[in-house]
């Protein structure tokens, strides 16, 4: 593993509670029509950074928009729809100097039998979201 860990949703949120940045990689588009995850609790707002564009194609400023959000002593935990992209961030952060975490489950959740994700997942656990 080139990043420092896997955390279950409820571990990251007690990690953004501790002072982690919870770093949400996914599109625009899922950011309007899904939802984002909700922190204003834990007196802190995620920061998003597509790590991929809308076309598809990975972000060439990922890191550039990574470092200009974050200082690299600050510890990140990173969220996707179902935590693929947030490893690929996690990994990219991790070789730029920071301390990266992937959120599992992502914030939707891995699909069921019928396509729907409805079983895990940052929403489906029951963390704040709008």
């Amino acid at each position: 593993m080139s990043y420092a860990g896997d955390l279950a949703p409820d571990t990251a949120w007690d990690r953004v509670a501790a002072g982690a940045v919870l770093v949400d990689v996914r599109t625009d588009g899922e950011w309007a029509h899904i939802g984002v995850p909700d922190t204003s609790t834990l007196d802190t707002e995620p920061v998003f950074i597509q790590w991929n564009l809308a076309d598809g194609t990975n972000n060439p400023q990922f890191l550039t928009q990574l470092q200009a959000a974050v200082p690299t002593g600050k510890p990140l935990v990173f969220l996707c729809r179902s935590g693929a992209r947030s490893i690929a961030a996690a990994e990219a952060a991790t070789a730029a100097g920071y301390t990266a975490y992937n959120i599992l489950e992502g914030f939707e959740g891995v699909p069921d039998s019928y396509g729907d994700r409805v079983a895990n997942g940052w929403k489906n656990r029951n963390l704040p979201w709008h």
